[in-house]
């Protein structure tokens, strides 16, 4: 008689089943797994709901079925569709397990949109006239037609809020000067410093900073690239911002991992320090249960990255921003797990080219550089103590 198989199967609690044109696709949003199922699969996938053994499935089947059944069962464990009973459960599940509340929604998009394969600029830009031989692009602007239209009195430009939000571009050229610590303590500190605490009844102190966030969960932390900042040894660094401090995670960097974080993208490794937003979900989580709730900490990335961009201007710096990443080769070296905390947007910085005023405006009128004395001035100095 053939062995008895006693051992327990149910089915990943991470699953999500779609058409794909004609084939029927499962996948594992966890651990990134997509299987093309043939109908048997669903079959068996829908029988191992909770935990049950393997006899009972081979029971409702013919004996000489069974040698397939198992090697289809093995071939689900392997691909991480089905869990066995006394295996190890995949890192990726286990934290996959604390957005239980939001998934599937959230965890099914969290992980079908990282680690794109990005094109270089030059193939897509041939791809794109292409498309618009058969698809314009849509317009930039919204009409409603025949309603009436309010005209609006012209704004006065003047002004130094006005100028910094005016000349505020993304440069893809930088100056080989390294940028000045100080400047570059204040970048930090008025982007994503605590700027004070506050008591949330109910709920205990929460922080306060320059943008805004549901609930003050500020969820989103920063990290650096460090390359050329003067008085500031070249490392990988996570930005502490309840202490204004930098701990460095990893000396051995040079320009090259530009290159590896940004794919396709040559223009930023000139620059002299690279930034990277990442979101700590749980905060979130914590007080919204809801899957929309995954929208806020993307929002405030955004939030952060324009003030990133709009004090890296009025300091006369070169910003940029960049949402093509290499989220897993980030996230490995930041030593963070992609799915409890995850890279979302990437900023960086350098000096500006000299006697360029703005990337794409020769003739536009710059915005002066603050002096040493003017950035003193702002609470941006990060202690000089020997970063933890």
């Amino acid at each position: 008689m053939p062995k008895a198989d006693s051992a327990l199967c149910r089915r990943s609690p991470h699953l999500v089943c779609y058409w794909r044109r004609s084939e029927f696709v499962v996948q594992n949003y966890a651990t990134g797994t997509v299987v093309i199922a043939h109908p048997l699969t669903c079959e068996v996938l829908d029988f191992f709901d909770r935990w049950r053994a393997v006899d009972s499935f081979l029971a409702t089947r013919a004996a000489e079925t069974h040698r397939g059944i198992r090697q289809l069962l093995a071939r689900l464990v392997r691909l991480t569709l089905l869990q066995r009973s006394g295996d190890p459960v995949s890192a990726a599940e286990r934290s996959m397990e604390v957005w239980r509340a939001w998934n599937p929604a959230a965890g099914f998009f969290h992980a079908s949109t990282k680690d794109v394969p990005f094109l270089d600029m030059a193939t897509q830009v041939r791809r794109l006239r292409a498309k618009t031989r058969h698809a314009p692009m849509p317009p930039p602007v919204k009409r409603y037609r025949n309603v009436e239209q309010v005209r609006l009195a012209s704004t006065e430009n003047g002004g130094e809020f006005a100028r910094v939000l005016l000349a505020r571009r993304t440069w893809r050229r930088f100056d080989a000067r390294p940028v000045d610590l100080e400047a570059f303590a204040t970048l930090l500190r008025l982007t994503a410093g605590i700027q004070r605490w506050a008591d949330a009844s109910g709920e205990g102190r929460v922080a306060l900073k320059t943008s805004p966030s549901g609930g003050a969960r500020h969820a989103i932390e920063v990290y650096t690239l460090a390359l050329r900042v003067h008085g500031l040894r070249p490392g990988l660094y996570h930005y502490a911002a309840d202490t204004h401090a930098l701990e460095r995670i990893r000396s051995d960097v040079s320009g090259r991992l530009v290159s590896r974080y940004l794919p396709r993208q040559p223009w930023y490794t000139g620059a002299a320090a690279v930034v990277f937003f990442s979101a700590v979900f749980e905060r979130a989580l914590w007080r919204y249960t809801y899957a929309r709730a995954y929208r806020a900490p993307l929002i405030e990335a955004g939030h952060l990255c324009q003030t990133f961009c709009l004090t890296a201007t009025w300091l006369g710096l070169a910003p940029f921003c960049t949402m093509a990443l290499a989220d897993s080769a980030i996230e490995k070296d930041l030593r963070l797990d992609g799915i409890r905390e995850s890279v979302l947007y990437a900023a960086g910085v350098g000096a500006r080219p000299e006697g360029v005023e703005s990337p794409d405006a020769p003739n536009q009128r710059p915005v002066q550089p603050l002096s040493r004395d003017e950035v003193r001035r702002f609470p941006g100095r990060i202690p000089s103590r020997k970063p933890r």
